[in-house]
């Protein structure tokens, strides 16, 4: 397989946030705000288009609901309100600039029904066209243990590799059920590994019998982080389950077809170094807020 130069980055929006009702009634979750490390405040996405700014991405595509377009074109691409920008303190007038700048690198991209994250995944495949692309989740945010960032990170590993590349963090048994898990056979121990299955959201008897890797304690599992680098083959695995009308949980899942693409392709596991936030539960909301301002590089 040819190796290619990654460019693009996509985010999918699109969900309800039904798990943050009501305040997502009016606001989208990826919009929340988050105070970042230089004490800015900042919605949520915009923490996550910079992580993938960060990694070398020129070209950065969020799936969103058609409702939510304008929304999200207000932030990314339009000039503040004059009343607003003549109000701001120069630092702030800088940092406008600079948003907008950060917007020219932005597509909106629509998902006209909210049929799963593997549907609004598929939504991005003509953007994507025929090249590897990183994948985020909308709701995740990132800060590195070391000097690259955790995107960086992902990247290198697929230049390493030259195939497709799913960041995995260790996580205990007792929240495995509310993730997508892998296990496989390390390349390099406690980082890297050959990945030979991948399963959302197990049990914790299916992970005892069918997910552990030798050397891991008992009760610690590979749950994946919530970065991807991705062949666009995954877009022939999830055209084929769209067209099939083949539905988990009532959507179109994305592991399934993750699991399709290890098959035909193989896959790398990574263990990226570094902490991945979640915004999507109201506990988990709150405690990004302490810990996410309050992180520092080791």
């Amino acid at each position: 397989m040819q190796k290619n130069q990654v460019r693009k980055a996509v985010i999918p929006v699109a969900g309800f946030g039904t798990r943050l009702f009501p305040a997502t009634k009016v606001v989208k979750k990826e919009l929340f705000p988050i105070i970042d490390r230089d004490g800015r405040a900042k919605p949520v996405i915009l923490a996550i288009i910079e992580e993938a700014i960060s990694a070398g991405i020129a070209e950065v595509g969020i799936v969103v609901q058609p409702d939510d377009q304008e929304i999200f074109a207000d932030l990314l691409k339009n000039p503040p309100k004059k009343e607003l920008l003549d109000k701001l303190s120069p630092q702030n007038k800088g940092y406008s600039r600079y948003l907008e700048d950060l917007g020219s690198k932005v597509t909106i991209l629509l998902q006209e029904e909210q049929l799963g994250y593997g549907h609004a995944v598929f939504c991005a495949k003509d953007w994507v066209k025929d090249e590897p692309f990183l994948l985020m989740l909308g709701d995740h945010i990132y800060t590195s243990d070391i000097e690259k960032s955790c995107a960086s990170q992902v990247l290198g590993i697929y230049e390493q590799v030259n195939q497709s590349v799913v960041g995995i963090t260790k996580m205990p048994a007792e929240i495995i059920h509310k993730a997508g898990c892998v296990t496989g056979v390390w390349q390099e121990l406690n980082s890297i590994l050959s990945v030979t299955q991948l399963y959302e959201k197990p049990t914790i008897e299916y992970a005892q019998q069918h997910l552990h890797l030798e050397g891991m304690a008992e009760n610690e599992f590979l749950g994946i982080f919530g970065l991807y680098l991705l062949t666009p083959k995954i877009f022939d695995f999830l055209a084929e389950h769209i067209k099939q009308n083949f539905r988990e949980r009532g959507e179109f899942q994305l592991t399934s077809c993750l699991e399709k693409l290890r098959q035909e392709e193989g896959m790398t596991g990574y263990i990226v170094k570094g902490n991945c936030f979640d915004i999507g539960l109201p506990e988990a909301y709150r405690q990004t807020m302490i810990d996410f301002r309050n992180f520092r590089l080791i």
